[in-house]
């Protein structure tokens, strides 16, 4: 048995039915030549379960003693392990656009994991056009980070599209192979699953006391104003739409760009490839946010996961802190806001660069800690943290196949949280990104509009930096991947369905708020000098009246 983690824990302690805590992914693949669709998903589904020994957890369910979460807990082999309970075949009804296989993602990423069992599904998924199906697993994130379930898809895929697995990708044995031939077979010395309690953590710290003592003078730094461009959580984070109180339905919207592009904006700035994917995400929230005339006048603070993994490390469940970045929406011109996040985000590097591992981790939970006291009173809107999480995942570098289906995207889904209604993940494929963008339903409308704001974002950082690109032909969703130039909305071979409206409709509306916030400025601004006279008159006819009682009282 393996006992899980405090930050492991965190995840069962505070999930609850409006905030699953369960990470996902859809990937899209194309069938071989002259494959069945029906046949070959059905002979994928029985490879699955054709596994002696599964990987843990996915063959192990969560054991806990009489204090349930709050003691000890667990996974320990489940002895009544159903594969076909996890393992489920599905169709999309026609005419199975990406938009029908997005809502059924939405519904499927909405819904709870079920405790008694191992915690993850896996969902295959025909209908589509162009002979492409698609599968969608979700994970609790108890269980697996980011970074692990890029290792554990990677077992089952091959460069080698005449590559097929004779054993479930999920087996014990293939990924012992896996790790063999990545040279990782043995573990780190230290890791975060074996930290026992907040205690632990601390007693670890002592041996680096210098270290910690600088990180609470750079957090008492930046508090004072003096942190060096460094962003904090709850800390002058703007209220907005974003951060509202959630329920459990959701509304997932996903794209690839060419890494092509963003790369080169990042260049052209002197930036990193993260900080251009900041600034396009800022750019977009900045016009959504605009459109329904809520932009707030302070810059939007994004949540940046950063992975604590040491080398090797392939085998640890949750391995994460995170860094607030300043998003800088506050800005309008597209090269100064870039300029902006490039500070912010070089002064949280600088600060964790003179910290272990463990320090990061162990400041992260002091930083994170009001969380603990504000979630259980539903003040997570009122006082969020951050106003968006945007996180980054390194991918494959080249195109993969599934026992000959080639894999067309991968797209992530992550989890939000009350005060935390969008949460934004991309991850790197072959020579595209693929983004992945889940919501609350209910809370943040029209979601799927952030697609054409990140395409129009992305187009104001090219022309802003000088980068002239060519308007590429529209492709139909579902066609090989190649590396695609400017093309507006379909920047890729991916989900065209995400994208909502023409690019004359996305200018118009952009343009509207656009005018609507310089109306309400306008009005703001005119409104000045008629309250000034208005308080002007009215203290010369309260002089006025000051005078006449003074003469008729002398009189």
């Amino acid at each position: 048995m393996k006992k899980l983690s405090f930050v492991d824990k965190g995840f069962l302690l505070s999930e609850t039915r409006e905030m699953p805590m369960h990470v996902g992914g859809v990937s899209l693949y194309t069938l071989p030549p002259g494959a069945d669709e029906k046949e070959f998903l059905h002979g994928l589904a029985d490879n699955m379960r054709n596994a002696k020994t599964m990987l843990p957890p996915f063959g192990d369910r969560l054991k806990t003693g009489r204090l349930g979460l709050a003691g000890n807990t667990y996974w320990e082999p489940d002895p009544a392990l159903d594969l076909d309970y996890h393992i489920r075949h599905s169709a999309l009804p026609a005419p199975g656009r990406y938009r029908e296989l997005f809502t059924l993602v939405s519904r499927l990423h909405g819904t709870l994991l079920e405790r008694s069992r191992p915690l993850w599904e896996m969902h295959l998924i025909e209908g589509l056009p162009k002979r492409q199906f698609a599968v969608y697993t979700k994970t609790h994130h108890a269980a697996v980070d980011g970074a692990r379930s890029i290792h554990v898809s990677r077992v089952m895929l091959s460069a080698d599209p005449g590559h097929v697995l004779e054993e479930s990708p999920l087996s014990l044995h293939l990924w012992e192979q896996y790790k063999a031939g990545l040279k990782m077979g043995k573990r780190p010395e230290h890791t975060t699953s074996e930290l026992r309690s907040v205690a632990d953590m601390f007693k670890l710290s002592i041996d680096s006391g210098a270290h910690v003592f600088n990180a609470v003078k750079t957090f008492a730094e930046s508090l004072t104003g003096n942190g060096r461009g460094m962003a904090l959580p709850h800390l002058q984070v703007p209220r907005s739409a974003l951060n509202t109180q959630i329920d459990g339905a959701r509304r997932f919207v996903a794209q690839s760009w060419p890494f092509a592009r963003i790369s080169a904006v990042a260049k052209s700035f002197g930036g990193t490839f993260n900080d251009a994917v900041l600034a396009m995400c800022s750019g977009a929230l900045r016009t959504y946010l605009q459109v329904h005339a809520e932009l707030p006048e302070a810059p939007l603070k994004a949540m940046v996961p950063v992975s604590l993994r040491q080398p090797g490390d392939v085998d640890s469940g949750n391995a994460v802190a995170a860094i607030s970045a300043d998003l800088a929406t506050n800005i309008d011109d597209p090269s100064e806001r870039f300029a902006k996040i490039k500070t912010s985000m070089q002064a949280s590097k600088d600060f964790y660069a003179e910290m272990t591992p463990r320090e990061i981790e162990l400041f992260f939970l002091i930083v994170q800690s009001p969380a603990a006291i504000l979630a259980p009173l539903g003040m997570m809107s009122k006082l969020p943290p951050y106003n968006v999480a945007i996180s980054n995942v390194p991918g494959i570098r080249e195109t993969m196949y599934w026992n000959g289906a080639r894999m067309d995207g991968s797209y992530p889904l992550s989890i939000v949280t009350d005060g935390l209604a969008m949460n934004i993940t991309l991850v790197t494929y072959a020579e595209n990104v693929d983004f992945g963008i889940i919501a609350c339903r209910r809370s943040l409308p029209h979601v799927q509009r952030m697609i054409d704001y990140m395409e129009e974002s992305l187009q104001e950082l090219e022309d802003a930096a000088g980068i002239k690109v060519k308007p590429a032909k529209k492709r139909a969703a579902g066609g090989a991947r190649k590396p695609a130039s400017r093309a507006k909305a379909t920047a890729s071979a991916k989900p065209a369905a995400a994208a909502s409206g023409t690019a004359k409709t996305r200018t118009k509306a952009k343009a509207k708020a656009k005018a609507k916030a310089k109306a309400k400025a306008k009005a703001k601004a005119a409104a000045k000098p008629k309250a000034k006279a208005k308080a002007k008159a009215k203290a010369k006819t309260r002089a006025k009246a000051k005078t006449k009682v003074k003469s008729g009282s002398s009189s």
